[in-house]
């Protein structure tokens, strides 16, 4: 598969928590960083998302925000 986003991190399926329509898939990057996606419970389920599971976690957006107190 190609795809264009260009912030593709590799990791680890830590948890994945369904709720009504949605999955909140937490992912443990290389580094020990957890990053948390949601994503449809369809998806969740398509892509057979479980602990243990290796993924890419693909970052794509048109804004980054900064703040300072």
């Amino acid at each position: 598969m190609k795809i264009s986003a260009r912030n593709q991190l590799d990791g680890r399926v830590v948890e994945v928590v369904k709720g009504a329509t949605t999955a909140h898939v937490r992912v443990e990057l290389a580094g020990g960083q957890v990053v948390t996606a949601s994503i449809t419970n369809e998806a969740a389920d398509e892509l057979q998302l479980a602990p243990g599971r290796a993924v890419k976690a693909v970052i794509k957006s048109s804004d980054v925000m900064i703040a300072t107190e």
